[in-house]
């Protein structure tokens, strides 16, 4: 289980008006002031933007378009050789720059025609019913900053990155869009804490952090690994288990490391059939009927 405010740095807005983002120490831009006031500008965005206005736009400087360059082309070759066919006939057919960061509502353009999804800004943590809910009308929650330019390859935290070419590339899947969609369904559905948190880890452990096989091969296809640089080298040597739904929502584990162990799918028609039933009958009495009220380690 997880505590997704983990993942990301708090924001907060005073009396002023002002919005600070609050890195952590261990945040390669803790001491760099002229990418917090960054961060805090671009966050200050978000916060004042309402839906139905215009989207918030970002004028990304040469270093930040830099680092979208970077991340484009070290991922376009581990995509090739790591990432399920899904996302790769879905980043074609999306087709987001390469050269230069985008603007959330050009991403919108390209993607609400493929599966209806379109994407809201976000200042940083999003609540999690919020975040899960929105996903039932195909709204995505980003945020649009970038990573530090000390670590072009690393980030503690999802960025804008993260959020487009992970789960916006994926979200050009009509299968992937839709239990994405299923799992905002389950999130409104469910009323309780613990049942909200169970859809949230299965969530997780699928189209963040999920695997399929592909040939004989095991690929990826969840958001997490594929905008990660480091973590998709490393997936196939991790422990591999079956989709296990009531494991899922139980199982502990460090956010703060690679993940050592993994979930396969057998097929993408298998996980929309397993982990999208999942989300289609998810209530209050899930965690309760999968776990019999039984936390595994």
């Amino acid at each position: 289980m997880f505590e997704e405010a983990q993942l990301y740095s708090p924001v907060t807005q005073g009396d002023d008006g002002k919005v600070v983002v609050h890195l952590g120490e261990e945040h390669p831009g803790f001491n760099d002031p002229a990418y917090r006031e960054r961060r805090n500008e671009i966050a200050t965005a978000a916060t004042l933007w309402s839906p139905g206005e215009p989207i918030p736009q970002i004028t990304y400087t040469d270093v930040e378009d830099e680092i979208w360059r970077t991340v484009s082309r070290e991922l376009r070759t581990k995509h090739e050789k790591y990432a399920c066919r899904e996302y790769l006939t879905a980043k074609a057919a999306l087709g987001l720059p390469e050269d230069r960061v985008p603007q959330l509502d050009e991403v919108t353009a390209r993607l609400a025609p493929l599966t209806g999804f379109e994407y809201h800004p976000a200042a940083g943590l999003v609540p999690l019913r919020e975040f899960y809910g929105s996903l039932a009308d195909r709204v995505f929650h980003s945020t649009q900053y970038v990573r530090h330019p000390s670590e072009p390859l690393y980030t503690p935290e999802p960025d804008i990155v993260h959020e487009v070419i992970g789960h916006g590339n994926l979200l050009a899947d009509p299968q992937i869009a839709e239990v994405k969609r299923l799992a905002g369904e389950a999130a409104r559905r469910c009323e309780t804490a613990e049942s909200l948190q169970h859809v949230a880890d299965v969530f997780w452990f699928t189209l963040e952090f999920g695997v399929i096989r592909e040939d004989g091969e095991l690929k990826a296809y969840g958001a997490g690994i594929l905008s990660s640089y480091g973590e998709i080298e490393e997936f196939r040597h991790t422990e591999i288990r079956p989709i296990d739904l009531a494991e899922m929502g139980t199982i502990e584990y460090d956010i703060t490391k690679y993940q050592p162990v993994l979930y396969c799918a057998e097929s993408m028609d298998h996980l929309e059939e397993v982990v999208g039933g999942f989300f289609t009958e998810a209530d209050d009495d899930t965690p309760a009927r999968l776990t019999g009220g039984l936390a595994t380690a």
